[in-house]
């Protein structure tokens, strides 16, 4: 079991119920394989920094968790075949990104 991190963006014109059927859908996709979710973040409405199929702005969110290699393929189809996910990138974190990772956790945590 490797720890990943894997940031989405959902289409700007989804309501609130369809974001967050679809960040359930992956979160229980995640532990229906064997997975751990460590840290999950709703970083909200960003502006795009160029145009994604001609939207000028997405929701972004942020998944942190444990999973296994063949888990990570079968997420990545899934987003694939889902169309409200305009883009995502997963990310293999080492000791240091990890050692961020609990930084950055702990900041948003003071925060709120």
């Amino acid at each position: 079991m490797n720890n990943y991190e894997t940031v989405f963006i959902l289409n700007p014109v989804l309501s609130e119920s369809q974001i967050e059927e679809a960040v359930n859908k992956y979160e229980k996709f995640l532990t229906s394989k064997g997975g751990s979710i460590t840290s999950k973040e709703n970083w909200g409405l960003k502006k795009l920094a160029y145009p994604i199929q001609n939207k000028k702005s997405a929701f972004y969110h942020l998944f942190e968790y444990t999973a296994s290699g063949d888990t990570i393929d079968e997420l990545e189809v899934a987003f694939r075949r889902d169309e409200r996910i305009m883009r995502y990138l997963t990310v293999k974190l080492d000791k240091y990104a990890l050692a961020w990772a609990e930084k950055r956790r702990k900041r948003n945590n003071v925060k709120a």
